[in-house]
């Protein structure tokens, strides 16, 4: 699994799993372009980026709560770098938590505007040059919930199910062209978004961070929550050449949390 050759544009890279996923390839000889909205942490993961092949990484400033601003930055970007893109690594933060009945309509329309629109108007600006150049990788970071609702994140689970069907669809359409759409789903990942969803159950529960956690372990077979570098893993896989014949299905990384297959 070696990218040298490679450029993959990774959504949500300035910290979390898309940092440990820009940071994976990085390490494997990609050229990594990071895409997030505080350019001050773009600089800095952008010049802490491995360079093993001597590539030299760049950055997009965009706000995923844009969709027509991104789509206008990552176009232009395109168009300046006319061989585009290998691997398309689609992944933001996820929508607040709380019952599906109490959240707005509004809520509803940012998370899709947030993760569906900018996921396909991601794909839009870049699959015409994967398809000319007859291989790509299109890899969307989703959540367990597309297969097993998760409580308590009504949007997210409504959302994340309508990106897998879409991504589905995708990977139907694309994999004539030698281009793979795949889902990697992780669960209780060590992440900023998993340490505020546990400061807003013991919030909401009285009790302490450590019965919070304690709860949340024992759905997990593993034992244990994961790190950002296994989903990172999971991530390189389906973007090499192993996977060339792995199209549209969902990979979760979640220690054996979901009691689905």
């Amino acid at each position: 699994m070696e990218f040298s050759s490679q450029h993959a544009l990774v959504g949500g890279s300035t910290q979390g799993i898309g940092q440990a996923i820009a940071e994976e390839l990085a390490q494997r000889g990609a050229t990594v372009t990071l895409l997030a909205r505080n350019e001050e942490r773009l600089r800095e993961v952008a010049a802490a980026l491995p360079t093993p092949a001597g590539q030299q990484h760049n950055y997009i400033v965009a706000d995923f709560s844009q969709p027509d601003v991104l789509s206008q930055r990552v176009l232009a970007y395109v168009a300046a770098h006319p061989a585009g893109f290998d691997i398309l690594v689609n992944n933001t933060g996820g929508p607040a938590g709380g019952p599906i009945l109490e959240a707005s309509v509004r809520a509803f329309w940012a998370a899709f505007e947030q993760h569906l629109i900018c996921n396909h108007l991601l794909a839009q600006a870049i699959v015409p040059a994967m398809r000319a150049r007859g291989r790509g990788r299109i890899i969307n970071i989703i959540s367990t919930s597309v297969k097993q609702p998760l409580p308590g994140l009504g949007v997210s689970n409504t959302t994340r199910g309508a990106v897998a069907s879409w991504a589905k669809t995708l990977a139907n359409e694309l994999g004539g062209y030698g281009i793979t759409v795949n889902n990697v789903l992780p669960g209780a990942t060590v992440t900023q978004r998993h340490t505020s969803l546990i400061d807003k159950k013991v919030a909401q529960t009285g009790q302490s961070q450590e019965e919070v956690e304690a709860g949340m372990l024992r759905l997990i077979p593993a034992g244990r929550f994961g790190q950002a570098q296994e989903v990172a893993a999971a991530v390189v896989f389906l973007a090499s050449e192993a996977a060339a014949y792995i199209n549209g299905i969902n990979i979760p990384v979640d220690g054996g949390r979901t009691s689905s297959l």
